[in-house]
């Protein structure tokens, strides 16, 4: 059997202008995970990315502890296929749509403009985004150019199908991505839904590792959403 690790990509810069860049924290994570599987002699035989600077970022800070520590780490290959789907252009366009004629995500929109406080602004942004994204996916909010749900899921298996089948048997692989395609991965694993695919991926942490053991048609969970490299709370993020 040949054993999958699949990353999503550490903290990213959420609610600023520029979402795609790692924060100070989400450094720090990455750090951490790269000392932790260096300590323990985690070796992979083939690594790649997503093609979003997060998604890069992340590997490359977790290579950079390897190289710190005197482990091998492959150079990764970046895979297009791999990247998240477009939330940001569907809450953008979405709500614009719907804030006209649906009275639950107007209010939801409402109290998100209506709060100044941190901790309460992000829940309600959270609200307010799974609200739209759900609508999205269950096809009751088509947007022209945006790439519908189902052809993010098939983009995705597709491009982690290709990596996998390049290799060898009895490897160890990584890949750095983010939390969309690694509940698209899970779904392929255990057959969920599309919706509970939907819900899966906003449980997925920063910096967490999910492994998949596979051989020929054999694709099987192993663990979800590990984060044994970040021991303090404070660092145990979700955005």
């Amino acid at each position: 059997m040949s054993r999958l690790f699949f990353v999503r990509h550490a903290q990213a810069s959420f609610m600023e202008e520029n979402y795609d860049r790692l924060s100070p924290l989400g450094e720090r994570q990455a750090a951490l995970l790269g000392l932790y599987w260096a300590r323990h002699g985690v070796v992979f035989d083939r690594v790649c990315t997503g093609p979003r600077v997060r998604q890069i970022e992340t590997c490359r800070i977790v290579a950079d502890e390897y190289a710190r520590a005197g482990v091998p780490f492959p150079a990764p290959e970046r895979i297009e296929e791999l990247d998240e789907y477009d939330g940001e252009a569907v809450l953008r366009r979405g709500v614009k749509e719907l804030i006209a004629h649906k009275s639950h995500i107007r209010d939801l929109y409402d109290a998100f403009n209506e709060t100044c406080q941190p901790g309460e602004r992000h829940l309600r942004f959270q609200r307010l985004y799974e609200a739209v994204i759900t609508m999205w996916v269950n096809g009751d909010l088509p947007l022209d150019g945006v790439e519908p749900w189902d052809d993010f899921a098939s983009r995705v298996t597709l491009g982690v199908s290709e990596f996998l089948e390049d290799g060898s048997s009895k490897e160890q692989t990584a890949i750095f991505s983010s939390g969309g395609p690694t509940a698209i991965t899970v779904q392929r694993a255990l057959e969920l839904s599309r919706i509970k695919s939907l819900q899966l991926s906003w449980m997925v942490r920063n910096c967490s590792f999910s492994e998949f053991v596979y051989s020929g048609e054999r694709f099987s969970l192993s663990a979800f959403n590990e984060i044994p490299h970040i021991d303090d709370d404070a660092m145990r993020t979700y955005r």
